[in-house]
């Protein structure tokens, strides 16, 4: 399976890429900074630099020509001001799942956040309120689109190990979540095409991912 991270030297999407690699799939991981080509590489991937906030849809639907999925996992990072929420976050999603249509690829999973399509709460600062609306815009026009789509909304992150269990479900509730679990979740979404047009939240939990996966929600 030839799986194209766009966000590729994101935490997740370095896990998700090792997780791939391991058993053999090819992940492309797209990333705007060069100096990040050796991360990718050792986590498995081969890299692509092509940067989402300057790019063309003709330009990422070049990438992606002949690829099985798309996985959305850049986001504008700790420390960016509101403005790149959302040109990155949403505008990149936008352009991702665009060319992702032009190219005829199919299945998209987006990596969204907990409390994202909800007002945000009183006394939400401004940059994080706009990240929620960002992710908000971008799971809307996802849902509007002629693909096999997932949305997956973590709660908060941690780099903890994996443990291999989690709650999954279209609500469970606020927790935390390594980002280990979130991306082996993501290669269970890759092989459960049931899964499309399901907007998932996902914390740690008690029951096995490939479990999670396939248990009515």
């Amino acid at each position: 399976m030839r799986v194209v991270l766009v966000g590729g030297h994101g935490k997740i999407a370095l896990l998700l890429a090792g997780l791939l690699s391991e058993r053999g799939d090819e992940p492309v991981a797209l990333i705007r900074n060069p100096e990040h080509e050796a991360d990718v590489a050792a986590a498995g991937a081969r890299a692509v630099l092509l940067d989402v906030e300057h790019s063309s849809v003709d330009q990422l639907a070049a990438v992606l020509e002949g690829a099985d999925a798309v996985v959305f996992a850049a986001g504008a990072g700790a420390g960016s001001g509101a403005a790149r929420k959302y040109t990155v976050d949403r505008d990149g999603s936008v352009l991702a799942a665009t060319a992702a249509e032009a190219a005829g690829v199919r299945r998209f999973l987006q990596i969204s956040s907990m409390g994202a399509g909800e007002p945000a709460p009183d006394g939400t600062d401004e940059v994080w309120r706009a990240y929620l609306d960002a992710k908000t815009q971008a799971e809307e026009d996802l849902r509007g689109r002629d693909l096999d789509w997932t949305v997956l909304r973590p709660g908060r992150l941690t780099d903890d190990p994996a443990t291999g269990a989690v709650t999954l479900g279209a609500r469970v509730g606020r927790s935390d979540i390594p980002r280990a679990d979130v991306a082996a979740v993501l290669v269970a979404l890759l092989d459960a095409p049931e899964t499309a047009g399901a907007t998932l939240e996902v914390v740690a939990g008690e029951t096995p991912v490939v479990a999670a996966i396939t248990t009515p929600w």
